[in-house]
């Protein structure tokens, strides 16, 4: 990727519009690749005839038209997990579940485990050959493989889903067998994939504190009577919700990483592109997904890129205190403000091809990692209290400062 660009919106539109005509989809890096399909620097639109048989095929990500921060969110959540996931806030049509479907075209392959238990050749490694079941120390001792490689999926949770959906349960079919075997739920099936909770805000509570104790853990396990196992889930989380359907409980928001606003598009000639490039989708699935193939493989070798480089990438102490002075002057009392902010800062510098994080970094993802975390109730109990306290230390103060040990009237 290309050296350090300017991180004002104004100044890359600005940049764009005095780029040749002929230089106006030559792809540079990453960022420029997002730039550039925001539907300001795009080829004239020519209408396609009927391709006949309909496509299920997601819409192209880079075929999205403006939501710049939206695009920007999902990309850094797919390069740096630890970010803690993305919630995209905003109204219906907005685009929100197009862009995370079509998330998968962009995800590099992962190595899947051919085990029902999800072992594989990292847990050895780490942990040793106790930490697989027997059939897969088996094949690890044969010099078998315990995983392969497959593309990344998107696993949606259902909206009427229940607790045992998501962590699984006992295996009926093993039961008419006189057998006891655990069914793998969603979460498990969401190992190395995205998981995608639509409408987050009108979910079971019980069901959203399991999956997100399990995405902050890596990993649950499940217990039905004498039975237990536990699996990984190492997945992408992504949620979205409708605020005009409800709102989302202040310990659940807490845990998503970065909060996104998607409001509809305001620029005319942005949703006029927008329906000419749906509306040719519709009649024309597969032609739109070759115009878009190659910059597509571009971005996920990008993506891929910087994720490597992602070990590399530090934040020097000077950055990392005016990004802690930042949020105390917000009065966030959550320790995960910080983690999204720097891990978001991380992946941002990552995506830019550089390993140290500037000021200019955390500026840029402050917004998306620390909006929606402050806490009026919080803070004004904590004042309340505090002054109790201020006042109790006074009287502990004049009653230990006076020999007879009696307490000052005037305190």
């Amino acid at each position: 990727m290309e050296e350090h660009a300017e991180h004002n919106l104004e100044d890359i539109h600005s940049e764009n519009s005095e780029t040749a005509p002929e230089d106006n989809h030559k792809v540079r890096s990453l960022k420029h690749l997002i730039e550039i399909v925001t539907g300001k620097d795009t080829v004239e639109y020519t209408p396609t005839g009927e391709s006949g048989l309909a496509d299920n095929r997601p819409y192209p990500f880079l075929a999205i038209v403006g939501q710049q921060e939206m695009k920007l969110a999902l990309l850094l959540n797919l390069i740096n997990p630890s970010i803690g996931g993305v919630l995209l806030l905003g109204p219906r049509g907005t685009g929100k579940s197009t862009a995370i479907r079509s998330l998968v075209q962009l995800t590099p392959k992962v190595k899947r485990s051919l085990c029902y238990y999800g072992c594989t050749e990292e847990d050895i490694e780490t942990g040793g050959i106790d930490m697989v079941c027997p059939d897969c120390a088996k094949r690890y001792a044969e010099g078998l493989p315990l995983t392969q490689t497959e593309d990344v999926h998107l696993v949606e949770l259902p909206l009427n889903a229940e607790i045992e959906d998501v962590v699984g349960g006992i295996d009926e079919r093993a039961m008419v067998h006189h057998r006891m075997r655990l069914k793998r739920g969603l979460l498990c099936q969401a190992d190395r994939n995205i998981l995608f909770i639509d409408e987050v805000n009108l979910l079971n509570d019980e069901i959203v504190n399991v999956i997100l104790d399990a995405a902050a853990l890596g990993a649950f396990t499940v217990r039905r009577g004498p039975i237990s196992a536990t699996y990984n889930a190492r997945f992408s989380l992504i949620g979205s919700m409708n605020p005009e359907e409800g709102k989302l409980r202040p310990q659940i928001m807490d845990r998503f990483g970065l909060r996104i606003l998607v409001n509809g598009l305001e620029d005319i000639e942005e949703r006029w592109l927008a329906y000419q490039r749906v509306s040719q989708f519709k009649r024309s699935p597969s032609q739109v997904l070759v115009e878009y193939e190659q910059d597509t493989i571009l971005a996920r070798e990008e993506i891929i890129a910087a994720k490597n480089k992602l070990n590399e990438v530090v934040v020097p102490s000077d950055v990392g205190k005016i990004g802690l002075n930042l949020i105390h002057d917000m009065k966030i009392t959550s320790l995960r403000a910080e983690i999204t902010l720097f891990e978001a800062a991380r992946a941002y510098a990552a995506a830019d091809g550089r390993i140290t994080v500037s000021i200019e970094d955390v500026a840029f993802v402050a917004p998306m990692a620390l909006r929606m975390r402050q806490s009026k109730f919080i803070n004004s109990f904590f004042e309340k209290h505090q002054k109790q306290d201020n006042h109790l230390s006074q009287l502990l103060e004049s009653i230990t400062s006076k020999p007879d040990g009696e307490p000052d009237g005037s305190a």
